[in-house]
């Protein structure tokens, strides 16, 4: 490799999903902010980028998936019995719907330790305490149940333990290189992150008030059990953000400009159709085994890398809705439902053709190229809202004055370049974004 480039900057919030080598070129990180090297014409700074053909890409994932009613039964087999092993989970919540029993039954003859309190979006002063855990009992397997943050939590303390730096924080805040890490494996009770099955995490900081990606090939996860009646029980909220974070991960790679890759352009469509067809079956009957299975694999397929194949990304949305969050809590997904229709409406005209496609194939729009992409837009905002997540900073009680300002003196203060995917989006437009979703 002799280049790497980013539209988002080395300290940008976002997470990865895979490492791709583009042939010759440089190296992709999939998922929450491009680094992406282009080898046919490329110029930042709000100027045309063009694909003549799909990207060249090296693409592998690991993670053996395990589906369905009963699936954790197996993992009497698929954690090593001769590890120790740190079962890692969020407030509680595993306790009350019979995940818990499941999974210490499962393990009754392993020599378990627990570790509990993982946050939504994982603290790491909280992961830090599972870290010291770690290297006192001197653990050899970490298993995470429960949804993305307890696993994206999980990935940190298995790098984090044993790091050979001063501070494993840097891992996250300067790049620092993952030597060794903890085999882990999964048990998903919620499906949103899609990070069962890639090698990225999202970590946050209450001191800092900063919320941090890393990726690395040594945090996929061994496996990942994938039983949809583990998610019978969720609260509306929580069905809601999993629905809202699939599709937006899904329009994040797939809702760019033309780059003659058909087949990823309709993998990510029936992704979008899906999820569409499956959320009204879950406010009817939250116990439909075929709709939690259908969202469920919607999401894994959404974010583990092939969809976002060859193709060029955006992830603003995403890198918008990270700094929200790291300043006023809101829930991952909802600051997604707030800030991509401002991202898409703020730069209409380079999305122009894609945005008439989706609304073609999506939402079986018709009219003309404009009024396609906006009704396209307002359909999308609607979908939000209709499964429980409100588009408006106003909903959440947030200043967006204060939002813009705030986030952009952010982007500045770390040196941000332009982001999106043709890297034309400047400190000022995050601002006018932002102020756009009062």
């Amino acid at each position: 490799m002799n280049s790497q480039f980013s539209y988002f900057g080395p300290q940008f919030a976002f997470k990865c999903i895979c490492l791709v080598l583009v042939a010759g070129r440089g190296l992709i990180s999939l998922y929450g902010g491009i680094q992406f090297a282009l080898h046919n014409c490329m110029h930042l700074g709000g100027l045309e980028v063009t694909f003549q053909a799909m990207q060249n890409f090296t693409f592998h994932n690991p993670v053996q998936i395990v589906f369905g009613k009963g699936s954790i039964a197996k993992l009497a087999k698929l954690v090593p019995a001769s590890a120790k092993v740190l079962v890692v989970y969020g407030g509680g919540s595993i306790k009350a719907n019979g995940v818990y029993p499941q999974v210490m039954a499962a393990l009754a003859k392993h020599q378990v330790f627990e570790f509990g309190g993982v946050e939504p979006n994982p603290r790491y002063e909280t992961c830090m305490k599972a870290v010291e855990l770690c290297r006192k009992e001197n653990i050899g397997f970490l298993l995470s149940v429960g949804g993305g943050s307890v696993l994206d939590g999980t990935k940190f303390i298995a790098a984090a333990t044993g790091f050979k730096g001063s501070d494993p924080w840097d891992i996250l805040a300067q790049g620092a290189e993952v030597t060794s890490a903890i085999p882990l494996g999964c048990v998903l009770t919620l499906p949103a992150t899609g990070s069962e099955m890639n090698a990225g995490a999202v970590v946050s900081r209450n001191s800092t008030q900063e919320k941090l990606f890393f990726v690395s090939n040594l945090v996929y996860p061994v496996f990942s059990i994938l039983d949809p009646e583990t998610t019978f029980t969720l609260p509306l909220r929580q069905t809601a953000n999993g629905i809202v974070d699939a599709f937006v991960h899904t329009l994040e790679q797939y809702l760019t400009f033309p780059a003659d890759a058909p087949l990823q352009d309709r993998q990510a469509e029936a992704i979008l159709n899906t999820l569409i067809e499956e959320a009204p079956k879950l406010a009817k009957d939250p116990k439909n085994y075929s709709a939690r299975a259908n969202i469920m694999w919607c999401a894994t397929q959404a974010l583990n890398g092939n969809i976002g194949l060859g193709i060029p990304q955006d992830w603003s949305t995403h890198g918008i809705g990270h700094e929200i969050t790291a300043f006023y809590g809101l829930d991952h997904a909802q600051t997604l439902a707030i800030i991509w229709p401002g991202v898409a409406r703020n730069r209409m005209a380079g999305k122009l053709a894609k945005l008439v496609q989706y609304g073609q194939r999506v939402w079986g729009l018709s009219g003309a190229d404009a009024e396609v992409a906006e009704a396209a837009i307002e359909k999308t905002e609607q979908f939000f809202t209709t499964v429980g997540c409100p588009t408006r900073l106003s909903a959440y009680k947030v200043d967006a004055g204060e939002a813009a300002k705030r986030v952009s003196e952010r982007f500045v203060a770390r040196g941000q370049g332009g982001i999106g995917e043709r890297g034309d989006i400047t400190t000022e437009e995050v601002a006018k974004i932002i102020l756009s979703r009062r």
